[in-house]
């Protein structure tokens, strides 16, 4: 691929423009600087920063979303061939066996004749025993709400973890942690080798997500949900599996045969069951255990009655 010409206010933005235009992540471009660009004084004399920039060799995360681009059907698992019935044997009748000779009934012993049942005393006859007082009722456990954490010791502590796990990794990464709301951290991530951190189908940044939710969460504070992300990541793979949905929808209501996905983790699965519970040819449900959890796709019941 020939370079791109690309103009900015910095070098930085400029990359970011290049990596839009070109279609991929920052990791995957190759780019020199023609003019590194200057403010000047108080805007007066200032230049644009000008960058020539190419795509490299295609890598594992951008050939994974090209290919459910061009395949989206990829991520459906292929269904089983029907076993082929063997024809059963006839079993051969076993031979009758020979009749044993009829022996003679015996006599049954004669019963002994049962005394009448004594008469029961009546209900007011009956000495009542003394009723024992009731139990002390057990003290009713009080709800303790759990304060809001302190969200800049929480962010502290969630920038020291990923510091030291990406300082062990040998990856240089730029954290940029912010909270929505009192319950909620968005934590963006931003390097030059992003691929690494988010791994095939986004597993590995799934569990960067889980590890940074267990360090934010410790303490008696109020729970904290982590999404972590990087590149605009999330919001690809949640517009790649959308697709996906509406494919395997459409190819249930054409074949009226049920499809089973790949094994995905609980928040894939809701993106599926989310685009699809309106449909009115399909449903979905979850089968399995986790880690091996995947979605189905049915034709719904009113659709089978017209076949």
């Amino acid at each position: 691929m020939d370079f791109i010409r690309v103009t900015a206010k910095t070098v930085d933005d400029a990359i970011t423009e290049a990596t839009i235009q070109l279609g991929t992540t920052s990791d995957n471009i190759e780019y020199r600087v023609i003019e590194k660009g200057s403010t000047g004084f108080f805007g007066i004399g200032s230049k644009q920063a000008v960058i020539e920039a190419k795509k490299k060799a295609e890598s594992s995360v951008d050939l994974e979303f090209e290919e459910l681009k061009n395949d989206p059907m990829s991520l459906a698992v292929k269904e089983p061939k029907a076993r082929e019935q063997k024809p059963r044997e006839k079993k051969q009748p076993k031979p009758a066996k020979a009749s044993k000779p009829v022996k003679a009934p015996k006599e049954k012993a004669k019963e002994p004749v049962k005394e009448a049942p004594k008469p029961q005393p009546r209900v007011s006859e009956i000495p009542r025993e003394p009723i024992a007082k009731a139990e002390a009722a057990e003290p009713v456990k009080e709800i303790v709400k759990k304060v809001p954490a302190n969200k800049e010791e929480v962010i502290a502590r969630v920038s020291s973890f990923l510091k030291d796990t990406f300082k062990a990794m040998g990856i240089e990464v730029k954290i940029d942690a912010v909270f929505e709301g009192d319950d909620t951290l968005n934590v963006d991530l931003a390097g030059s080798e992003m691929g690494i951190l988010i791994g095939k189908r986004g597993r590995t940044l799934d569990s960067m997500q889980y590890l940074t939710s267990l360090v934010a969460n410790k303490g008696d504070h109020a729970y904290i949900r982590v999404k972590l992300d990087t590149e605009d990541y999330r919001r690809r793979r949640k517009e790649t599996l959308e697709n996906l949905a509406y494919n395997i929808a459409a190819k249930v209501k054409r074949t009226k045969k049920t499809v089973f996905l790949e094994p995905m983790n609980p928040y894939e699965r809701r993106i599926i069951h989310s685009a699809l519970q309106n449909n009115p040819y399909v449903s979905t449900h979850s089968e399995g255990e986790e880690p091996y959890r995947k979605v189905v796709v049915t034709l719904k019941r009113n659709e089978k009655s017209e076949k």
